[in-house]
């Protein structure tokens, strides 16, 4: 399966979704910025940005995020984290959120965080799975997604990405019930858990109740310590600014 390119579609499609929805530009054209860590994986021959290259691919994967993200498109968090940038932009704020953690906690690690921005392509792919993993199921967390939205979103990520395995295995994510223990299990690192959590914040509404109960349930499966989840979430409040 290539979870990765399915999924950096997805994260890149909505920081444009959600930057139009506002009326900022995303840069020259209406593509995604360049600069900075908007621009880590875009345009370079072979990097993840350019799997964004088909005809109607933007547009394709912009449909299916906005049916992720339901009636959420305009939330303070999401719209704003998003806009930081693709797949690479995850890891870059966890990598952050750990490395002020640990200054809190007066520790140096023996080894830097092995997130995202810093694995072999191997490693990304497991990443990712278990990010896509946590992204479907934060947005069935309202309760929005009902049998109909499932198709429609079926249909989009088809049209992404027809390869049966993928397919089967996203069809399976979606019809599941919601349970944070089954989506913190897919987390085999503690890297991965924060990835994963992050992710998560920029489908949840927190002040919707059902949504910020399902966050701190995974938080808490996902065994991150209170201090660095208050990171992490640090991290994406700060990216909105």
């Amino acid at each position: 399966m290539n979870t990765r390119g399915l999924l950096d579609q997805l994260l890149r499609s909505g920081q444009e979704l959600l930057q139009n929805q506002a009326g900022t530009p995303s840069g020259e054209g209406g593509k995604a910025p360049q600069g900075g860590l908007g621009g880590l994986l875009g345009g370079k021959p072979g990097g993840l940005g350019g799997l964004l290259g088909g005809a109607g691919g933007g547009a394709l994967a912009a449909g299916a995020m906005g049916l992720l993200l339901g009636n959420k498109k305009a939330r303070k968090f999401g719209g704003k984290a998003l806009a930081y940038g693709g797949l690479a932009a995850l890891g870059v704020l966890a990598y952050k959120a750990y490395g002020n953690w640990q200054a809190q906690q007066g520790t140096a690690p023996d080894t830097a965080p092995q997130t995202l921005d810093r694995l072999p392509a191997q490693q990304v792919e497991q990443h990712s799975q278990a990010i896509l993993k946590a992204l479907v199921a934060a947005a069935k967390a309202d309760g929005h997604v009902d049998e109909r939205e499932r198709a429609l979103i079926e249909d989009q990520l088809r049209k992404l990405d027809n390869d049966p395995q993928l397919q089967h295995w996203l069809h399976g994510e979606l019809h599941k019930p919601l349970d944070p223990a089954d989506v913190a299990r897919a987390a085999s690192t503690p890297e991965m858990a924060a990835e994963m959590y992050l992710a998560s914040l920029m489908l949840v509404d927190e002040q919707h109740f059902m949504e910020k109960a399902y966050l701190d349930e995974l938080a808490r499966h996902l065994q991150l310590p209170l201090g660095l989840k208050a990171e992490l979430e640090n991290q994406v409040r700060q990216s909105a600014g």
